[in-house]
């Protein structure tokens, strides 16, 4: 089996956004692979629930709530990281989102909301988990970007440059930790249905025009 060869068995994970989506399936999918796992988000009973799932399968999962907006969360989480597990191998900064508004409409708050957590957040939770990286000799770091962030998205424009930033800022991070012996790559999705988006426009005429783009005809599922 390919998972035979992606053994994590020993690594610790810590993983933001761990609640629901593409967070909670990567944070399972770690698991099964045999990664201890640090479930964070703000939603205290979303991260309870992919630990119950992943104890309940046999694995190791902890939860810490953390608004990666607030520098006192990430440390917390990754401190809490440490403490319980003597290390921090793989983070997965998945931690974002968007709204979806007429650039002329974006208020201040919606710029400032989007930023702080899509690329603020992502860039402190990096420097972070590289602070033990770097006394480790070794560390992954995997950041969650988007399409959006390769081409723009219209009524997406705060999320588009955020995950735009995103790209470079793990660039610049592979270039200057790389000495370390930390990686630091993007994944670059594109649009999933989650159950967030259910009835909504998202749901229901998006899902129309994006999949025109999809040479498949079809949406790839979280897991």
């Amino acid at each position: 089996m390919i998972l035979d060869e992606l053994k994590l068995d020993g690594k610790v994970a810590a993983v933001t956004g761990a609640g629901r989506g593409l967070g909670k399936a990567m944070s399972l999918a770690l698991s099964q692979v045999g990664a201890s796992i640090v479930a964070a988000a703000r939603s205290k009973d979303q991260i309870e629930g992919t630990a119950k799932e992943i104890n309940d399968a046999g694995g190791k999962c902890i939860t810490v709530v953390t608004d990666v907006q607030k520098l006192s969360d990430i440390n917390n989480m990754i401190d809490t990281t440490v403490k319980e597990f003597g290390k921090i191998d793989i983070l997965l900064n998945n931690a974002g989102f968007g709204i979806a508004r007429n650039a002329l409409e974006v208020t201040e708050e919606d710029w400032d909301s989007i930023l702080d957590t899509n690329l603020r957040g992502m860039f402190f939770c990096s420097q972070a988990a590289a602070k033990h990286m770097v006394d480790q000799g070794s560390g992954k770091i995997i950041n969650i970007a988007s399409g959006a962030g390769l081409r723009g998205l219209k009524y997406e424009v705060p999320y588009s440059a955020s995950k735009g930033g995103v790209i470079n800022m793990t660039r610049a991070l592979a270039l200057e930790w790389a000495r370390h012996k930390i990686n630091v790559n993007a994944i670059a999705p594109a649009w999933f249905p989650l159950e967030s988006h259910s009835g909504t426009y998202a749901e229901d005429e998006m899902k129309k025009k994006l999949l025109k783009h999809i040479p498949l005809r079809r949406f790839g599922e979280p897991s």
